[in-house]
């Protein structure tokens, strides 16, 4: 399998936080998606309170995501026609600027239509941001490049996801909404960095940079199934931990453990890539969330507080540690010139697959329970694991059979 074998080569100890246009993005994606977390349980609680039912309120994030989802697949058409500076200047006004008005949208349209322009907002961040590290730093040393900027991204959700509903309650909404459009204030940073990109990726004007085939689509798919069967069981435990039959306080630090692991878990893989290559990691840690979500499935029947804790903060490691080895593994699957491509079909599989845990999640619970869904996922979990392997195992053998040259 073409990019499965994994290289011996050691990279040098380089500083990624220093390369060339890092600053710029670091502080590009902490302060997008610091904008983009403190609305994630806000903007729901928004609409509840200017009367929209429980329905309504769960259409705010839906059509959020529905949203990013579909602007996602324009972001390398709008790079290759606008040019990353003004793709990326407008990507943040976008996501920041609507923050504004949300205190004056007093129905429940007015909320959905500004979190579609979110959305829209938020597809560009995403993409861009995940294909700058690619543009950016060399591919052997791409993996700790990956990890630091995932914890750019994680980092302010870490905070911000369980501190909003907080500071709406106890300071007011303004206050939420105002940190919601801080992503203006990552503009001039877009802006540096967007200008050095433009100057530093002229293979991206061949004729088909932005062409997809057939070749492509199946380079891309092994890291987008293997993304699938670990951010589906993630994005239902950040929906539904708050809804298990435990004390608030329970779901809480289930999820703290979840999102601060994760975090830690994405920059740690970053250098393991990079030494070892993505794919020999992948199929152990997505074991490693069957079994967590077997432990999950038995505290959702009523097992023990700590069993939600102890698999929430397992799933953490491997939902964290497989952004990484996923997104190396979509970047080296595909020529430079499909680096856009690669970020945005990864951060297609990414929000899809948050969206269908919810979705899938909730609809086998309605008809069973929640440890019968979670159980669901674990299988899900555990059948790509044994697919991975096998072909890892594979691609090990043909290597050892190819004559030396």
């Amino acid at each position: 399998m073409s990019g499965m074998s994994d290289s011996s080569r050691r990279p040098e100890a380089v500083s990624v936080w220093r390369a060339p246009g890092m600053p710029a993005l670091l502080a590009t994606t902490a302060l997008g998606f610091a904008g983009f977390a403190a609305l994630m349980p806000v903007a729901p609680l928004w609409a509840r309170h200017i009367g929209a039912d429980e329905a309504g309120a769960g259409l705010v994030n839906a059509v959020l995501m529905v949203a990013t989802v579909a602007f996602q697949t324009g972001v390398p058409w709008a790079l290759r026609t606008l040019g990353w500076r003004t793709t990326f200047v407008a990507g943040l006004i976008l996501l920041g600027a609507p923050s504004a008005f949300f205190a004056l949208a007093t129905t429940l349209p007015a909320v959905l239509a500004l979190s579609a322009v979110r959305g829209a907002g938020f597809a560009v961040l995403t993409v861009c941001g995940a294909s700058a590290v690619a543009h950016l730093v060399a591919p052997s040393h791409r993996g700790r490049a990956i990890g630091a900027y995932g914890l750019a991204i994680a980092l302010p959700q870490v905070v911000l996801v369980p501190g909003a509903p907080l500071i709406a309650e106890h300071v007011g909404f303004g206050a939420v909404f105002a940190i919601g459009a801080v992503p203006i204030v990552a503009v001039p940073f877009a802006a540096i960095l967007g200008a050095r990109v433009d100057r530093a990726a002229p293979d991206d004007d061949e004729p088909d940079a932005g062409r997809v085939g057939l070749r492509t689509v199946l380079a891309l798919a092994v890291p987008a199934v293997v993304l699938l069967a670990v951010t589906t069981p993630g994005g239902a435990l950040i929906t539904f931990a708050a809804q298990l039959p435990y004390p608030p306080l329970v779901a809480t630090i289930g999820l703290l453990a979840l999102t601060g692991i994760a975090a830690f878990a994405r920059w740690l893989a970053g250098g393991l890539a990079d030494r070892y290559g993505p794919y020999r990691f992948m199929w152990p840690l997505l074991l490693l969330s069957a079994a967590a979500l077997c432990a999950v499935a038995w505290a959702a029947g009523g097992g023990a507080p700590f069993a939600l804790i102890a698999g929430m903060f397992l799933v953490g490691i491997a939902y964290g540690a497989l952004q990484n080895l996923t997104l190396v593994a979509s970047f080296a699957a595909v020529p430079n010139r499909m680096r856009d491509t690669a970020s945005t079909v990864w951060n297609i599989g990414f929000d899809a697959g948050t969206g269908l845990g919810s979705l899938a999640v909730g609809f086998i619970a309605a008809g069973t329970s929640f440890g019968t869904a979670f159980l669901v996922t674990a299988a899900l979990s555990l059948a790509v694991a044994a697919f991975i392997g096998l072909r890892y195992a594979r691609a090990i053998g043909r290597a050892r059979r190819a004559p030396a040259n």
